[in-house]
């Protein structure tokens, strides 16, 4: 399987399914910037580096996630609109097992 099919719902509460390759070791941050589901300049600020945490989704479906990292952990520990199924969308990376993944972006800081 080269695309999965990820579901994200933007800021404004709309929701868009995507696809999304597996096959370009892409992150989740990347594939909202690719289909400009946020204004440029909100998301993804620190490029990916998991230092802004200006890419927080949270996660609606229940994917097997790699666990968190300390990076990723001490910048949610800081971050605003912080929630239990907070995660920083530039440490998840596409594979065949998130198809069907579903995403909330969250609110700008």
């Amino acid at each position: 399987m080269k695309d999965i099919k990820i579901t994200i719902t933007d800021r404004q509460g709309v929701k868009h399914q995507v696809d999304a390759p597996t096959d370009m070791n892409m992150n989740l941050m990347e594939v909202i910037r690719s289909y400009e589901l946020a204004p440029e300049g909100t998301i993804g600020i620190c490029g990916g580096m998991a230092m802004c945490a200006s890419c927080q989704c949270y996660v609606q479906s229940d994917h097997p996630l790699p666990e968190m990292g300390q990076d990723e952990d001490l910048m949610l520990s800081e971050a605003f609109h912080v929630q239990d199924n907070s995660r920083l969308s530039c440490q998840i990376f596409i594979t065949e097992t998130l198809n069907g993944l579903e995403v909330e972006l969250a609110p700008e800081a």
